[in-house]
């Protein structure tokens, strides 16, 4: 039985964090397999890559998951100030280093999120105070849109025409 089957009839936050790790999981292994050449492959008008993905994934963590919560800032975090920007690879960027830091990131978003109920309000967003709720329903949200781009990418540097 998958996490998802053994999520049915567990309380609400246990489902949300069950998906939301499921498409964590998803985001991170859209570069297994693949050269750090295909990885940074650009094949779409914006800086969408495989590589860039993980590397936004990483950015939308810390957003959610410290910015929003601890209300430090993102100078502080250490992450771009725009989403766009998060899409930049460094020369330093490899398919290991990313999947490693996507990791990390996870588990440090799980952890600063274990104390609060879902009606909680974080309060560091640029939108304003939110209910935790909302924030797992969002990222999930973009998560989904994420991978569902990561696998036409992906299909795309597999199966060349």
């Amino acid at each position: 039985m998958s996490p998802v089957e053994d999520a049915i009839g567990q309380p609400a936050r246990v489902q949300f964090e069950v998906f939301l790790d499921e498409h964590r999981a998803a985001l991170n292994s859209c570069l297994d397999g693949l050269t750090e050449e295909q990885a940074r492959r650009s094949l779409v008008a914006s800086r969408t890559t495989l590589l860039g993905l993980v590397k936004h994934a990483i950015f939308v963590e810390k957003v959610w998951f410290d910015e929003a919560i601890t209300c430090r800032s993102r100078a502080e975090i250490g992450i771009p100030s725009t989403p766009d920007e998060s899409f930049i690879l460094d020369d330093g960027d490899t398919i290991a280093s990313l999947q490693q830091a996507h990791r990390e990131a996870c588990e440090n978003s799980r952890r600063a999120a274990a104390s609060l109920e879902l009606d909680d309000v974080v309060r560091g967003n640029r939108r304003g105070p939110l209910p935790l709720r909302w924030v797992y329903l969002h990222v999930l949200r973009e998560f989904a849109q994420h991978c569902g781009h990561a696998e036409i990418l992906r299909e795309q540097i597999l199966n060349p025409k």
